[in-house]
């Protein structure tokens, strides 16, 4: 007996299906979600602050005898809860068909359903022809949400630290502990935010529970912590507003400035208690430049180099501390100690020097802890701080005023013993003994935040030169405050404006004439034989340095490359900044040592010549020996300063040159275009006083 393809059937779970059409797959309840949450029941269910969007993805089988884009599906949803009657209410809602796939979204209609009610919800699929399961048959589950209507109360606020509108109260570094707690009884979370940040959530271990969260705050002032309490529907509450004040970080709890007199015998203590010194240690050695020190204390390495107040400095190592100092070690190679406390046979932490591998690093070790990082040189100052953080239960290390090396995990000890300068507990004896030179040791009980890092390491920055280039007598043009003056060579000549009674722009027969760069006068240089320079060395290329300049170039196309500004040593310069013109580039060039051919860090910055138009540039280039990074400005930090690490910087003996540089054995690279504004500074400057380089002053070193 025959019949038609179309008359054959299939029998699937009891329900007969045309051949060329199989029904859409079940909804899989890992598909469904209200609002953006996963299907649930129960204590688990949604909670919604708005009708919400119920999603689900819809399959139809890839066995459909269609090609894939006509595998079409549309979802058919139902949701249904008990009225206040006891009555059972029903929505019902079918989507428009779409790709099998696709998501298929029911957003309910406001007003729709009712609040504080439990809704229950399914879906199925359906391609035209044949429906699938719904979502809730078989091992499938039906989804529920309840719609909750009424925001949370807003949070209370309190702490014991940083009382409300209380001036002023205890400080930077000291940590305090605000309390969120809203009366209503399904907040989830605490959304807060201090001015500044930081900016989070935090959660209470059970719904309509309070929050404490720990703030550290980085700088004095009125601040303002501002919260919402977040119920499981999302809904937040009104905003509550925390106002205290932060005063300064407290002093430090131990001070040694390390600056008595040669022949002493202990050392005085801004505060805490004198320093016995042993005969190892001397005072009345050098003192880092640009710092507040005039003098330090220098130890010798032996059993009796060291000082100590043979009392604690740091009261209890399980709450936060931090010890700084500024150091300059006389050798590199073995483990020494900056500061450290006694505990019992031990010590509680240490501050120093240690050998990783055959590396010397600067290092700083908290229990059985430490962090480790930096670069010591020998004969070279830098500035330690430790910080233990209890909160965190973390040690850090700044070197110089920056973070180095991986902040680690800590356990202190509670023993409490002598604050040792210069040695550690090991056993029955001190070891690790420091040679070389300190000074400044400082004890804080709290938290030594990054800006007081910063600023406990600045060396502030000396004015050198600094030469206007205004006039020009004898073939000299003078320094600005009465130092040296720069000698002009041939072709060299300072350019000044002359006057003149007439206006261009009223006269027609008024010749036009070019203005200075900066102020009255500049100079001008003819690419030839044009230079500026001065007798002696200006700023000592070893150490941190800054010099800005002002520079026109005289060509639209230059054919070389013309240096503006260099310092050299008997081969080679200690660095020079020329325009290059194969890379249209101001560029910073400081050779590794003093050889001809010696490998050189470049780092440059792109910028058209000028041909004798327009105000030309303002370039400055830095050298930072603390950070072992050099940079090249241009325009005052409009653009993003080029840096390059360079770790070793050398004295170069030569005078500071204007408009050339070593070449060979000679002279070359002569500069044509204008010059104006060089001044020349000990120490590194800041980004922010980089900007006011090439104005006609000197920035405030504040």
């Amino acid at each position: 007996m025959g019949c038609s393809v179309a008359a054959v059937v299939a029998a699937t779970s009891g329900v007969a299906h045309a051949a060329d059409n199989l029904p859409p797959k079940q909804p899989l309840v890992a598909d469904l979600t209200t609002e953006n949450k996963a299907c649930a029941t129960g204590e688990d269910r949604a909670y919604v602050g708005g009708p919400p969007a119920l999603r689900a993805a819809l399959y139809d089988p890839e066995e459909d005898n269609q090609p894939a884009e006509a595998n079409l599906v549309k979802g058919e949803f139902e949701a249904w809860w008990t009225d206040a009657d006891g009555a059972e209410q029903r929505l019902t809602y079918t989507t428009s068909a779409t790709l099998s796939g696709s998501r298929q979204v029911w957003r309910m209609p406001q007003d729709s359903i009712p609040a504080n009610t439990v809704v229950s919800w399914h879906v199925r699929a359906n391609d035209g022809k044949e429906n699938s399961p719904w979502s809730s048959e078989g091992a499938g589950s039906v989804c529920e949400f309840v719609y909750d209507d009424v925001s949370p109360e807003p949070a209370t606020i309190t702490s014991p630290e940083y009382p409300e509108d209380v001036h002023w109260t205890d400080g930077v570094g000291v940590y305090g502990h605000f309390t969120m707690d809203s009366p209503s009884d399904d907040v989830v979370a605490y959304r807060y935010n201090f001015i500044g940040g930081p900016y989070a959530t935090a959660e209470p271990k059970q719904p309509g529970g309070s929050v404490t969260i720990p703030f550290l705050p980085l700088r004095s002032g009125p601040d303002t912590l501002t919260v919402q309490a977040i119920d499981r529907s999302g809904r937040p509450s009104a905003e509550s507003r925390y106002r205290f004040y932060v005063q300064s970080g407290r002093a430090p709890v131990a001070y040694w400035r390390l600056n008595d007199a040669a022949g002493a015998t202990s050392a005085e203590a801004e505060k805490g208690t004198a320093a016995r010194a042993g005969s190892g240690a001397s005072f009345g050695g050098p003192a880092p430049r640009g710092t507040e020190l005039t003098s330090t204390a220098h130890l010798d390495g032996s059993s009796h180099g060291y000082l100590t107040p043979d009392a604690p400095a740091v009261a209890d190592p399980r709450k936060a501390f931090a010890v700084s100092a500024w150091v300059r070690p006389a050798r590199t190679d073995r483990n020494m100690t900056v500061a450290a406390q006694d505990a019992g046979r031990s010590a509680a932490f240490t501050l120093g020097l240690r050998q990783e591998g055959t590396t010397p690093v600067w290092s700083f070790g908290v229990g059985g802890a430490r962090v480790s990082g930096g670069a010591p040189e020998t004969g070279e100052w830098a500035h330690l701080l430790g910080v233990y953080d209890a909160e965190t239960g973390h040690a850090k290390l700044y070197v110089n005023g920056h973070e180095v090396g991986t902040e680690a995990e800590a356990t202190p000890t509670g023993a409490v013993g002598a604050f040792q300068i210069g040695r550690a507990r090991h056993g029955e004896a001190y070891g690790d003994r420091w040679r070389g030179d300190l000074g400044d040791v400082r004890v804080h009980d709290r938290v030594v935040v990054p800006a007081e890092a910063s600023e406990l390491a600045r060396r502030r920055p000396g004015l050198l030169g600094h030469w206007s280039l205004e006039t020009a007598s004898a073939g000299t043009s003078p320094e600005q405050n009465g130092g040296a003056a720069l000698k002009l060579g041939d072709g060299a000549t300072v350019y000044r404006s002359p006057d003149s009674s007439c206006l261009p722009e009223i006269d027609p027969d008024c010749p036009v004439v070019p203005s200075p760069l900066v102020g009255d006068g500049h100079l001008a240089l003819d690419g030839r034989t044009g230079y500026a320079a001065t007798d002696e060395p200006v700023v000592d290329t070893s150490d941190s340095f800054t010099v800005g300049v002002v520079v026109r170039l005289a060509d639209a196309d230059p054919n070389h490359p013309m240096t503006v500004l260099s310092q050299g040593g008997e081969h080679t310069d200690a660095f020079k900044v020329r325009y290059q013109p194969s890379e249209h580039a101001w560029q910073l060039v400081m050779p590794q040592r003093d050889e001809q051919g010696a490998a050189e860090t470049v780092v440059a910055q792109v910028a058209a010549a000028d041909g004798g138009q327009g105000s030309g540039h303002r370039l400055a280039v830095v050298y930072d020996d603390a950070t072992d990074q050099i940079k090249l400005y241009i325009d005052g930090g409009s653009i993003a300063a080029a840096t390059a690490d360079f770790p070793n910087g050398w004295s170069s003996t030569g005078p500071l040159q204007i408009g050339r540089a070593h070449t060979g054995d000679g002279w070359g690279e002569y500069l044509h275009g204008d010059v104006d504004e060089v001044q020349a500074y000990s120490g590194a400057l800041s980004a922010n006083e980089i900007s006011a380089l090439g104005w006609g002053t000197d920035p405030c070193l504040c």
